[in-house]
């Protein structure tokens, strides 16, 4: 039998040495930079049976030259990028990082609350690039709120959603949550969270934070409607994909005082374009789409993608796998 093989795609080079240890000797490791394109490893490596890293296959015409492949691994939690419908009619499974990152973005999430409900960025501005200590801060420290005692409503508590509620807990806040999926009584103590049903969430929570996987069913489950729904002063977060949340409907509310901000770790274009309306508003805070990245984060997406590396060479099925809705 032919050796297993796997292209990865890798920032640093000791990722791929961590997975290549991992895995051992009967796969075979091509290691290509993060951001190259698999369609050009070369003929010799077309029959790769795995490709590890989320920039890896992103079209269909891509993935036929693979006629070996069974699986593509993300390293990230995401998989809106790779075209899961053509891929599963190949006969190719799509998995993703299986909270590996989860911890990473739960603690930017509530970074962004904080900051978010404090206008930390705008004092941070004004004190290191504009040199105005405390300006106009006397006056306006009434849109200043602790996050203590707030309503938290999280949508999505999966992986990244259950840690963020179990982050909250340490700041005595109440948490709710929404999702399509059921969980268990257990699963619902642990993250210290209690459901209620998606307009109930909107209607009364300070405080929304959004935490589900892009597809048909999620694009822009925040638009004009449910704005409009919400309580005065919310703010919204937004760490998991930008078009999960109509952009255009989200600077109305910003603009007309409906929602008094917002924390951003992603956007509806990427990178975001300068002319944009969100970009120096002091009601919202902008980070670059980088909550998921920590050194630990990677080095258990690695992990991970190592178990279903072995669960493909033995033949079982590997873990993680997104439906390709």
């Amino acid at each position: 039998m032919a050796k297993f093989k796997a292209i990865f795609l890798y920032q640093d080079l000791w990722e791929m040495d961590r997975f290549r240890a991992g895995v051992g000797a009967d796969m075979e490791v091509v290691g290509l930079p993060q951001m190259a394109d698999v369609a050009t490893v070369g003929a010799e490596n077309f029959d790769a049976d795995m490709v590890v890293g989320g920039g890896g296959v992103r079209s269909a015409e891509t993935g036929r030259l693979f006629p070996r492949l069974k699986l593509i691994q993300t390293l990230s939690a995401g998989t809106d990028s790779i075209p899961k419908v053509a891929m599963s009619e190949m006969g190719v499974r799509v998995a993703n990082n299986m909270g590996g990152n989860a911890v990473a973005v739960a603690e930017v999430t509530v970074v962004l609350m904080v900051s978010t409900y404090r206008r930390l960025m705008v004092q941070w501005d004004q004190t290191n690039n504009k040199g105005m200590y405390g300006e106009g801060f006397n006056m306006d420290w009434g849109r200043f709120h602790e996050l203590t005692g707030k309503r938290v409503g999280i949508v999505g508590l999966g992986q990244i959603g259950s840690r963020v509620a179990k982050r909250l807990a340490g700041w005595e806040c109440e948490v709710v949550y929404s999702d399509v999926k059921s969980y268990s009584t257990d699963y619902e103590l642990a993250a210290g969270a209690v459901r209620v049903d998606f307009t109930e969430l909107i209607e009364t929570s300070d405080v929304i934070s959004l935490h589900v996987p892009l597809d048909r069913s999620t694009e822009k489950i925040l638009s004009d409607r449910e704005f409009s729904m919400m309580k005065p002063g919310v703010i919204v977060v937004n760490a998991c994909r930008g078009p999960v949340v109509d952009e255009a409907a989200l600077i109305r509310a910003l603009d007309s005082g409906q929602i008094a901000g917002a924390g951003l770790d992603v956007t509806e274009i990427e990178p975001i374009e300068m002319t944009n309306s969100l970009i120096g508003r002091d009601n919202a805070v902008l980070l670059p789409h980088r909550a998921g990245l920590s050194v630990e984060a990677r080095q258990k997406s690695i992990d991970n993608a190592i178990g279903n590396a072995r669960l493909l060479m033995a033949g079982k099925e590997p873990e993680g796998i997104v439906l390709p809705v």
